[in-house]
């Protein structure tokens, strides 16, 4: 059962102190969950940009490296089979290991077979072979994210949630670094000590597989959530139904659910609509591309494995509507340091204090938001369904909303544009005010004490 969270409306709500804000990560709990962040963000750059230096390598065309990107869908549709993750059991380790974890070993073990035959395919000679495989990989991979955040969100104290999200985000990242520039380091140190160049990349994709251990350990020191009670006699077929029309009209049945559909929608929006122009902008004021991967991708890094982490200590200090309306605010903020540096062109240390304050402010908003979906899948039959509907949500803010932003950029100029990308930010802070005026943050905190 999770301990009951403060009312996160009132101005009197408990508060943590400093120690308890650092030694939370240190519990066990919050530290399968870090594990499991390294695990899902593994698999994700073996279908994305590791895939994609290998397939140039081999002298893949580059039409056909761009057709590539479509095996990321997965990521996007997961919400369609969530269900089937609520509803049904994995046969032999759901009996063994419980609902949850054995859905975790199940999609670990199937990702690591689904990365060693992706990395046993010869891009050049089999390019349909290697797609199948990274399809398989991208979809395992999803299905284990479905997993994990069905995990965290039953496993974790109240307390704990927005620890465990930072934590999980910045192990998310390093998980994406290994399996990216450590991989590709790793081929290459290969290639050097005279191994076959047509074996390299196997092994570089073995290790990767290896690395799916970290996960596998995670989920054995795991303690299983507690489960809903299933009616007896009820097909598997007939509860995967149940589940999926029971997640959506659970959902749309609550106060204000299409207010905060949009909010969910919008809130992270400004930054999305800004974020996927970060690297054009960069380079057509004049950087080149060894300054951009070194500070952008390299000191970014590093400021957002910070800013997650204060996100994290935010979210325990302070009610959740004051910590959602301060990372709204520092996200419209942050991208008017992009028009500063729009203004002020070609200065490493401009660029270097721009790009620290968007990673560093947007992993704060990060982190809380995701403490608030969180907050809103409270019912354990449905917790990957409406999880994974509401990501599915952001994800639409993040590429179909987002994908006009170099029509904006071209008509309104660099300074101007990221004025526009502040400005949209507006939109899910009235909304933010609107729920709160009508009591949501009163009504979310009082359904997730009655959730067992």
């Amino acid at each position: 059962m999770h301990a009951s969270p403060p009312d996160v409306t009132r101005p009197d709500a408990p508060r943590h102190s400093a120690w308890e804000a650092v030694t939370v990560y240190l519990r066990p709990s919050v530290l399968v969950v870090i594990l499991l962040g390294f695990s899902s963000g593994l698999p994700l750059a073996l279908t994305g940009t590791t895939l994609s230096v290998w397939m140039t390598e081999s002298g893949v065309s580059l039409a056909s490296i761009g057709l590539f990107s479509l095996v990321g869908l997965p990521y996007t549709l997961k919400f369609l089979w969530a269900p089937l993750v609520d509803a049904l059991d994995v046969p032999v380790l759901s009996r063994w290991l419980g609902r949850r974890r054995g859905w975790l070993l199940a999609s670990q073990l199937a990702l690591m077979a689904g990365i060693v035959f992706m990395g046993a395919q010869d891009p050049l000679a089999s390019p349909f072979m290697v797609a199948l495989g990274a399809l398989v990989v991208a979809t395992l991979s999803a299905t284990q994210d479905i997993v994990v955040d069905a995990f965290r969100v039953e496993r974790l104290d109240t307390s704990e949630q927005a620890a465990g999200m930072a934590g999980y985000v910045a192990a998310y990242r390093i998980g994406m670094l290994v399996s990216g520039a450590g991989v590709i380091a790793l081929v290459a140190y290969l290639e050097v000590t005279g191994i076959d160049s047509s074996q390299v990349w196997f092994w570089g994709y073995v290790a990767a597989a290896a690395c799916v251990l970290v996960g596998m350990a995670a989920t054995f020191m795991a303690r299983e959530p507690s489960a809903p009670v299933r009616e007896e006699g009820v097909g598997a077929m007939t509860r995967v139904a149940t589940t999926a029309i029971g997640a959506f009209t659970e959902f749309l049945g609550r106060q204000q659910a299409i207010a905060i559909l949009l909010f969910v929608l919008l809130y992270k929006f400004c930054d999305a609509f800004a974020g996927v122009l970060t690297a054009p902008f960069v380079i057509s004021i004049g950087f080149d591309k060894a300054t951009y991967a070194a500070i952008v991708k390299g000191v970014g890094l590093a400021a957002a494995l910070a800013g997650g982490f204060a996100g994290g200590f935010i979210a325990r200090a302070l009610p959740l509507v004051t910590c959602l309306w301060l990372g709204g605010i520092l996200q419209i903020l942050s991208n008017f340091a992009f028009t500063a540096q729009a203004l002020i062109g070609v200065n490493t240390a401009a660029l270097t204090a721009t790009i620290v304050i968007e990673n560093f402010t947007g992993a704060i908003g990060t982190v809380i938001f995701v403490a608030y979906l969180s907050a809103l899948c409270g019912v354990r039959a449905h917790t990957a369904t409406q999880y994974a509907l509401l990501t599915a949500l952001t994800a639409v803010g993040r590429t179909v909303l987002a994908s006009g932003g170099g029509f904006v950029a071209e008509a309104t100029g660099w300074p101007l544009f990221f004025v526009v990308t502040s400005i949209a930010g507006l939109p899910g802070l009235a909304l933010l005010a609107w729920l709160q005026v009508k009591g949501h943050f009163r009504n979310l905190a009082r359904e997730n004490q009655d959730t067992p």
